[in-house]
């Protein structure tokens, strides 16, 4: 979905902006409240967390994973949280990271925006002596733009109660967490720049497999899972060599770091922040640079005079010492069983908003214009015979090209090359349509992360049918059944075969009815990666990179 600008933010009161200031500071809560909070002590201190409504769930928020990447740190990897004294009040979100208003339909419940935002949040269930939870970390969506841990869809607390650990961490987003100056690789041991926001998330990975056995989890049986730029960052996590090891299976919801969603070289990245930094600041020297307000980058990132500023993963040499295409290729890669999958309508909007609507005339014309002598390969694998038929393959390919396609050819190599079950699924239920979704988008980019968390009341607008319920409750279990056993099936659940050429490539149609489906949609992907192949298709379909969540 188009990131559209000037999203309205709730208005939060000079008092409780410094309440919520001292909160993340890490003061001591009065005694009387203190007697019943839960405490957990992790290697840097104390923490004094809050219980659920139902008092079942544990609940650590704000939580330090890392240093403030400010000063000199701007840039540079994630150093480790410092010790604190005294117990830290763990009981709201802390700062998200610098981002724009871009995205409608995000909301947060944290203080702001700050470069000290390297926080994350834990919802533990209540365990008994010596017990030792599967644990989910949670990797948000937002075009690696924007984005933060405290959106209401994303809270932690229902998905606790399938008897699972829930941790989410904020991590740095746009020219914060992905500028790659040449300079930054000058400065370098590694001599690689870029990919900080990737780092904060290997380095929150860390901190709980060092930690979240004292909340009663298992550090051994830990799952990463994410929608969007999240999953886009899981299929990098499990192609980073330094990644290994933090985590045994892996759940994405729409994106991969595949085809015409592949990350530049280091060099091109390069190139593209030098002349970014020189257009509006007159300088690429980093020393200059790490002294502008963070505000005033800020600022600048999203002024279309100095851009297009395209903030993006790159293959720096060290954190990813090829693309990821080519670590699985070489089965370089972690190991893990996979879940994943895309929503039906994932581009539909780019469609359905944007007139006049195509016609079997115009989507021949499309064809042959952009496909040239595979026109009719396309016209086959986007088969119509009508109008409205033509309508409905023009939003699976706008689907396809934005996003799912990536998705497929991540999971595809995963196949291939690691050994272990990949499980897919079509995310196909239409959403009843709220102020931000009109109906008409269908089951569109994002609609799936409020059935995943348990949190459908969060959508403002949305009036929920029986089945959306319904659902929530079997993704809800899927998910959870796979952090737990590495198969998302379980009693009560329509099965769900493996997605290989054994099964016949069974893809789990997540519906009012679900039901696994054979051969589904392989044969539009198989010629989208013939095409996309070549050099200057993929080009011409790379991802807008303020895109997409």
């Amino acid at each position: 979905m188009e990131a559209k600008a000037n999203v309205k933010r709730g208005r939060w009161s000079a008092l409780w902006i410094a309440v919520m200031a001292v909160a993340v500071a890490g003061v001591s809560m009065p005694a009387a409240q203190a007697q019943s909070a839960p405490m957990v002590r992790v290697q840097q201190g104390m923490i004094r967390g809050k219980w659920s409504k139902d008092h079942e769930v544990r609940t650590f928020l704000g939580i330090p994973y890392a240093q403030p990447p400010v000063g000199d740190l701007r840039w540079r990897p994630p150093v480790p949280a410092k010790d604190w004294s005294g117990d830290l009040n763990a009981t709201h979100f802390g700062y998200r990271c610098m981002q724009p208003y871009i995205f409608t339909d995000m909301r947060f419940r944290d203080p702001g925006q700050s470069e000290n935002c390297l926080t994350l949040n834990v919802w533990a269930p209540k365990v008994k002596a010596g017990q030792k939870l599967p644990v989910m970390v949670w990797i948000f969506g937002g075009g690696f733009i924007a984005g933060a841990t405290s959106e209401p869809r994303q809270d932690g607390t229902h998905l606790a109660h399938k008897g699972v650990i829930v941790v989410s961490m904020n991590y740095r987003l746009g020219i914060f967490g992905f500028f790659a100056g040449s300079g930054l690789a000058a400065e370098s041991p590694h001599h690689a720049a870029g990919n900080y926001g990737l780092m904060d998330q290997q380095a929150a990975l860390r901190w709980v497999h060092d930690n979240i056995a004292r909340f009663g989890g298992n550090p051994n049986e830990v799952t990463i899972f994410g929608e969007s730029a999240g999953s886009i960052s899981v299929s990098s996590q499990i192609a980073a060599p330094d990644s290994k090891g933090l985590f045994i299976r892996a759940i994405g919801e729409s994106g991969g770091a595949f085809g015409n969603l592949a990350y530049p070289p280091l060099r091109e990245a390069e190139q593209a922040s030098d002349a970014f930094a020189l257009r509006a600041f007159g300088t690429d020297d980093i020393a200059k640079l790490r002294a502008i307000p963070a505000k005033e980058l800020q600022k600048a990132e999203m002024n279309r005079a100095y851009g297009p500023a395209q903030f993006w993963p790159d293959i720096d040499g060290w954190f990813l010492p090829e693309s990821p295409a080519a670590i699985y290729a070489q089965g370089e890669q972690a190991h893990v069983p996979v879940l994943g999958g895309s929503n039906r309508d994932e581009g539909t909007a780019e469609v359905v908003f944007h007139k006049p609507l195509p016609t079997l005339a115009s989507m021949r014309a499309f064809a042959k214009n952009e496909f040239g002598s595979g026109a009719g390969e396309f016209l086959r694998a986007y088969s119509a015979d009508n109008n409205a038929q033509a309508l409905r393959a023009m939003e699976d390919y706008s689907g396809d090209a934005f996003i799912a396609y990536s998705t497929w050819a991540w999971q595809n190599a995963q196949v291939k090359t690691s050994g272990k079950p990949v499980y897919r699924y079509y995310f196909a239920l239409p959403s009843p349509g709220d102020p931000h979704h009109p109906a008409a988008m269908g089951a569109f980019h994002s609609d799936d992360i409020e059935y995943v968390f348990g949190t459908l009341p969060s959508r403002l607008g949305a009036h929920w049918r029986p089945e959306d319920f319904k659902l929530s409750g079997q993704m809800m279990d899927y998910w959870s059944n796979f952090a737990k056993t590495g198969n998302p099936n379980g009693a009560g659940l329509p099965k769900w075969p493996k997605w290989d050429a054994a099964d016949q490539w069974q893809v789990m149609h997540l519906n009012a009815t679900s039901e696994a489906k054979p051969g589904f949609r392989r044969q539009r992907y198989e010629f989208l990666k013939t095409v996309w192949s070549h050099p200057d298709l993929m080009a011409e379909h790379q991802m807008p990179m303020s895109a997409g969540k």
